[in-house]
């Protein structure tokens, strides 16, 4: 089997640690920004190891369902889940529709250093358990997966300055 590649982001926030843990971890907030461009619909959010979080993306007469499965949550520092990246609608894991070869399941680490001001997110995900062909996909799409979060994560700006400002 072929080394596991990792895809890493780094990115620094305008905001205190504790309002960016909201901002991921508040439902309410979290479909604001995860899934740009999306519809987004948060079914169930339970923050715990073994919780579970169920969500849906529309784009007009399509959807996507994923579940994530939580292994550690350690507020406001750290949060290890298990990403289903493809499920039908009562989320039993299917191959991606889009790409057959993606990996099923993404182990997805978000770590939140405390900057004062200021928080540093590292997000990171490897495929858990995949074939080669899944590993070479996700390889292939690793350059790509900067413009997805980066969409997210430009929405979150926005939703931290809301924040700040009072206004949600």
């Amino acid at each position: 089997m072929s080394d596991i590649p990792a895809y890493i982001l780094d990115r620094i926030f305008d905001a205190p640690r504790e309002m960016v843990w909201r901002a991921w971890t508040d439902p309410d907030l979290l479909h604001r920004w995860y899934g740009p461009g999306a519809d987004t619909t948060i079914h169930e959010f339970d923050l715990k190891p073994g919780g579970l979080w169920l969500n849906e993306m529309r784009w007009g007469d399509k959807a996507n369902y994923q579940k994530v499965v939580f292994d550690e949550v350690t507020p406001p520092e750290k949060m290890v889940w298990r990403h289903y990246s493809s499920t039908d609608s009562d989320w039993n894991t299917i191959a991606n529709p889009m790409m057959p070869d993606w990996p099923p399941i993404l182990l997805t680490t978000v770590v939140f250093g405390d900057m004062g001001a200021q928080t540093k997110v590292r997000l990171s995900q490897t495929p858990v358990d995949a074939t080669e062909a899944e590993i070479a996909c996700f390889t292939a799409m690793m350059a790509g997966m900067d413009k997805g979060w980066g969409s997210g994560y430009a929405i979150m700006d926005e939703v931290l300055a809301a924040l700040q400002a009072g206004t949600i």
